[in-house]
């Protein structure tokens, strides 16, 4: 009889056994104990991994805009450089300092070897 009434408080698991923390002493949960631990590290691992792909897609989008922004800058740029270097905008900045340069009346030739 003390035999049963033993092995009915070993099996039976009450809320207070489970929130007590007196399961883990069970002797399922000694033996899995290697298991348990394999599985906590593996979530751990699972948490970090995404907390860093998270992060890495942050920095990703943030990179994306940034090299927009600079692309636009640089056409804008370069559609200003070309305005500046037309023939008709060289000409009026020549005038407009007074210099003794004028557009050439004779087309270029090829000097060949």
């Amino acid at each position: 009889m003390a035999k049963e009434k033993a092995s009915e408080k070993k099996s039976h698991a009450s809320w207070k056994n489970i929130i007590g923390g007196d399961i883990l002493a069970t002797e399922f949960f000694r033996r899995q104990t290697k298991l348990v631990v394999l599985i906590m590290v593996l979530i751990l691992f699972y948490i970090h991994n995404r907390y860093v792909c998270q992060q890495q897609t942050i920095e990703i989008d943030k990179l994306k805009k940034e090299l927009t922004d600079i692309k636009y800058d640089a056409l804008t740029r370069s559609s200003e450089l070309m305005e500046l270097s037309r023939q008709s905008r060289i000409e009026e900045y020549i005038k407009a300092r007074d210099s003794q340069l004028q557009t050439a009346t004779n087309p270029p030739y090829l000097i060949k070897d």
